[in-house]
């Protein structure tokens, strides 16, 4: 079939969803990282550019483009329950409400923040990984894989941090915040990478399949193409 989708795809897909929706939801604890505070979203966003690697590596920017906005509409149908069942009229013996909004609930400025940065990031990975693949003829993944992190992940922090905090938190800071943040992606990617190379070639083993986007639009827009 024309658009068929192998099985690997489609978990890798529900994985990588499942890992913006984790993170949008522990990201409202801000832990410690030596003496920065981030949220704890940190501890699992990269894993959603690591995903992104391998499915743009594997099966090309055409499966990753579906994928990526398949992980928007998942966030924003999380947004949007979050919100209505946040503000939706508790039972009187219920006494969690307060907890509850804070876990889940987001002002209209952090989501929008948040599911802008995402695409963008998200994107600019994609977008690197597939090009510098053809670039080096399909080798030299390691390095493909840090550069596509390094600029998406700077990207995604770059315009979140700045929507979602600008105008309450000083102009230095949020320079600070946003380099820590890549930073810290950037260096989880890093450590991961033997892992992330062993994955791609198995994968690419089992499937069959090595795409190089010859010919390939960029425009992140063209969904139907598959």
């Amino acid at each position: 079939m024309k658009n068929q989708v192998s099985i690997t795809l489609m978990l890798a897909g529900i994985l990588f969803s499942s890992c913006l929706l984790i993170s949008n939801i522990i990201s409202s604890k801000i832990i410690m990282i030596g003496l920065w505070a981030v949220p704890a979203g940190v501890l699992i966003f990269p894993l959603s550019y690591i995903i992104n690697d391998v499915i743009t590596e594997v099966w090309g920017f055409r499966k990753a483009r579906l994928v990526i906005w398949t992980g928007f509409a998942m966030n924003l149908l999380a947004v949007l329950f979050y919100s209505l069942s946040a503000v939706w009229p508790a039972a009187p013996f219920w006494q969690n409400q307060e907890a509850f909004a804070t876990v889940l609930g987001s002002t209209p400025r952090i989501a929008a923040a948040s599911l802008a940065a995402y695409l963008a990031g998200s994107f600019i990975n994609a977008v690197v990984m597939s090009k510098f693949k053809l670039l080096t003829r399909g080798k030299s993944f390691s390095l493909r894989a840090i550069l596509s992190t390094l600029l998406g992940e700077s990207a995604d922090s770059a315009i979140f941090i700045t929507v979602a905090f600008a105008g309450f938190i000083p102009a230095r800071q949020l320079l600070i915040m946003v380099a820590m943040q890549a930073a810290v992606k950037t260096i989880f990617e890093i450590v991961l990478l033997p892992a992330t190379i062993f994955i791609v070639k198995y994968i690419k083993k089992v499937e069959q399949t090595d795409t190089f986007d010859v010919d390939v639009s960029y425009n992140p827009f063209k969904i139907g193409q598959i």
